[in-house]
């Protein structure tokens, strides 16, 4: 189940970098993001190229995917996630979920779980 959620926690964060760069469009704002404009943006009143950034490159994306390949090098090596990986993963998700119902939060939620299942099913990890 470890393996599971990592997998499925790092396709999460994948499918959002690689979806909202292309299918929502957020990658034709580069030019903005690497020409310095951004530098003086409002952050308050985002412009479009602000909008896109936070919604690709500096959104939860990168960390799912850091988060999940963790896991996944921890189970390669015989080592059981902590516990608070799946806990803070799942409270994150649940915040989510009451403020954008109609995201696709039940996959980071049910990776959260598998997780959480496959931590208490393999015991105290070895220190």
């Amino acid at each position: 189940m470890i393996k599971w959620a990592g997998w499925l926690i790092t396709l999460f964060g994948s499918a959002h970098m690689v979806l909202t760069l292309t299918l929502l469009g957020a990658g034709r704002h580069a030019g903005a993001w690497f020409s310095g404009e951004l530098w003086r943006a409002d952050l308050v009143e985002m412009n479009p190229a602000t909008s896109a950034l936070w919604l690709s490159v500096d959104s939860f994306g990168v960390p799912l995917i850091v988060i999940g390949l963790i896991v996944l090098w921890l189970n390669r090596h015989g080592s059981t996630p902590p516990p608070f990986i799946a806990w803070v993963l799942g409270i994150w998700v649940a915040i989510d979920a009451v403020i954008m119902p109609l995201t696709p939060w039940p996959v980071l939620l049910l990776g959260a779980i598998l997780l959480l299942v496959g931590i208490r099913r393999a015991g105290p990890s070895p220190v």
